[in-house]
């Protein structure tokens, strides 16, 4: 099996001591064993030693949201995403991968996305190439929250900021999630940082797109010369600079902190101090790096059960501290928690709360 010696370096360094267990969120969702950081590795030491077959363990494999809850409680310090990664890789070059996994690849190769569908005709008007500013939404914005697409262009627009806006964005965060670092991941990567390469600014709205291109895109060696800007951190400067006027209303916000924010960037303040521009923080259960995800859009295609049970075990976080109103980073947990919304609670997206203190 070609995977590199740091991959299995950090199966070898597991010590399978279980201390990542309680904080997988499909692990506390099923209730599997299977589903933790340690029976990963197990499965994969095992495969690696000539014990089982690769094939044995490729469910296991994609059942990981890479949200690495797993690597921020790892008490030896590594990261499993890394050869989750790669042994995703493995898996869709010898042609061992699950079903639905290669269902959606096909999508993709047919369609452009995973989903297979259509951008909202709703966001034609929207599209434009005059600004130096590009508003980089990314297909899970565009295909599944265009409200979220054109409330946020709305914003911008308010604060004086003319944005240049496509429908085409696709960062290769899918094809990464599906097929690790592919030729195809790698392809549609370059093609994208050519995009963006002819723009000063891109704010970036989806935290995993802004994530990949800060981090894996400086790995894999693709240069962006664009000034790239995460959507949270651009609308704090839009309103301290008094280009975004807002009023504090007093209300209770509740951050649902994004992985790719609160882990991989290491940013739980900005979000935080959106909130406190309009209204008052109150924390929920499990915040910033220790916070658990509560969506995850692609999974949802193949585990949509286990999937909803993630955002109700979510939920329960936020019910257990009486935080009635949820303030989403991204896409995908703004649907996944708006699709399971007890009564009495509210979920917005970082846009629709500045929008209702304008």
């Amino acid at each position: 099996m070609n995977i590199s010696e740091k991959s299995k370096g950090i199966i070898d360094s597991c010590r399978f001591c279980w201390m990542c267990r309680h904080i997988c969120p499909i692990g506390n969702a099923t209730g599997l064993e299977r589903n933790t950081a340690r029976a990963r590795a197990l499965g994969a030491s095992l495969v690696v030693r000539g014990a089982t077959k690769l094939k044995e363990i490729s469910d296991n494999i994609y059942e990981c949201t890479l949200c690495g809850a797993c690597t921020n409680n790892c008490m030896t310090g590594w990261d499993p995403k890394v050869f989750i990664q790669e042994l995703k890789t493995e898996i869709v070059l010898n042609g061992v991968a699950p079903d639905y996994i290669m269902g959606l690849i096909e999508k993709y190769q047919t369609t452009g996305n995973v989903y297979g569908v259509l951008a909202c005709a709703c966001l034609n008007d929207l599209v434009n190439n005059d600004s130096d500013v590009l508003f980089f939404a990314g297909q899970d914005a565009i295909l599944k929250t265009p409200e979220s697409v054109k409330n946020s262009i709305a914003l911008l627009n308010k604060a004086g900021v003319k944005v240049s806006f496509g429908l085409d964005q696709d960062s290769s965060a899918a094809w990464w999630f599906l097929t690790g670092k592919t030729a195809e991941t790698l392809s549609v990567a370059t093609k994208t940082a050519e995009k963006l390469n002819q723009f000063k600014t891109v704010v970036v709205y989806d935290p995993v797109d802004y994530k990949l291109f800060l981090h894996e895109y400086k790995e894999w060696g693709i240069d962006i010369t664009a000034k790239v800007i995460g959507f949270n951190e651009y609308l704090l400067s839009l309103i301290e600079n008094g280009s975004l006027k807002v009023k504090n209303n007093g209300k209770a916000y509740s951050l649902q902190d994004n992985y790719a924010y609160a882990r991989e960037l290491d940013d739980t303040q900005t979000g935080r101090k959106l909130i406190s521009k309009v209204g008052v923080v109150k924390d929920m259960l499990l915040i910033g790096k220790e916070a658990n995800l509560a969506g995850q859009l692609i999974m949802a295609e193949y585990m949509p059960n286990v999937m909803t049970e993630v955002a109700l075990n979510r939920w329960q976080n936020a019910i257990n501290m009486d935080c009635k109103t949820i303030v989403t980073e991204n896409p995908a947990e703004y649907l996944a928690l708006k699709a399971t919304t007890p009564d009495g609670y509210q979920v917005l997206s970082v846009e629709e709360m500045i929008l209702e203190n304008i």
